[in-house]
């Protein structure tokens, strides 16, 4: 394994990554709303609530279905804290996933399906590189750029969450520990499910877009997490975050090992 190409790649294509404005504005967009503007307005929810004709004991129901360790740890609140608190760090939780998941897909597919569409893979592939050392290269420029970034919007939040919630709690309360656990376990996960979908998807897509487009479903599966959430089918806890990133890997390890049959010079070449 060469390093020094493999490096080289994931410089080249940080690069190309950084100068493409249609892949940059939405790395930089998306994590701004979520992690900027959102717990800002998850604050004026219980306010909300109180203008809507309704009372804050109608959340109470809903906060009674929590599990014993989340009650437990919310019990030192009053119930606007408490609504508070469940909005930014349990229902918001999942939320935080799309963000590694969206960058690596998008990295992705510029840095594959993109490269085809610009007529630049063709001398990539005739450098003197394994077929095994470009599809690192590719994959983990991808996933550097996803972890990164997804720790970028986690300091973001964990200082907006504060700041907005502290006229109602009044104290420093976030992160805990099922966060970090899914900061530095399940989010590299997150970010590894994007770019191993994007390799499968890349082989076979003309472009970009294309690429992008065939993509996009592997966001459902975190779609399904947040209304899970919402609806009080299930509520992340530390436990459940741990075995979540355990089968994210599972399932990574998988895709990779499959993926990686498509990804070979001849495969390529003849799409180019």
């Amino acid at each position: 394994m060469n390093w020094r190409v493999l490096m080289a790649i994931v410089k080249k294509d940080l690069k190309v990554v950084a100068q493409n404005r249609s892949v940059v504005i939405p790395i930089l967009m998306v994590p701004l709303i979520l992690f900027g503007a959102l717990p800002w307005l998850a604050v004026l929810v219980p306010g909300s609530i109180n203008m809507g004709g309704s009372t804050m004991n109608d959340i109470a129901p809903l906060l009674a279905k929590l599990p014993a360790n989340l009650t437990a740890e919310l019990a030192p609140y009053n119930l606007e804290q408490k609504t508070v608190i469940f909005f930014l760090v349990y229902l918001l939780a999942p939320m935080f996933l799309i963000i590694p998941l969206m960058v690596s897909s998008v990295i992705a597919a510029d840095s594959i399906a993109g490269e085809r569409e610009r007529r630049t893979l063709e001398a990539l592939l005739y450098t003197p590189t394994s077929d095994r050392e470009l599809l690192l290269g590719k994959l983990l420029s991808a996933w550097l750029a996803a972890v990164a970034t997804a720790a970028a919007g986690f300091l973001l939040y964990s200082v907006m969450v504060n700041l907005a919630a502290w006229q109602v709690v009044g104290a420093v309360f976030f992160p805990n520990m099922m966060w970090l656990v899914m900061v530095f376990w399940v989010a590299p996960a997150a970010a590894g499910l994007g770019l191993s979908v994007m390799v499968l998807v890349s082989a076979r897509a003309q472009g970009f877009q294309d690429a992008y487009q065939m993509g996009g479903m592997v966001v459902l599966p975190i779609l399904l997490l947040v209304f899970g959430q919402a609806t009080g089918v299930m509520f992340f806890s530390t436990g459940l975050v741990v075995l979540l990133g355990l089968g994210l890997w599972l399932v990574d390890a998988g895709l990779l090992w499959y993926g990686r049959r498509f990804f070979r010079r001849e495969a390529l070449v003849s799409r180019l």
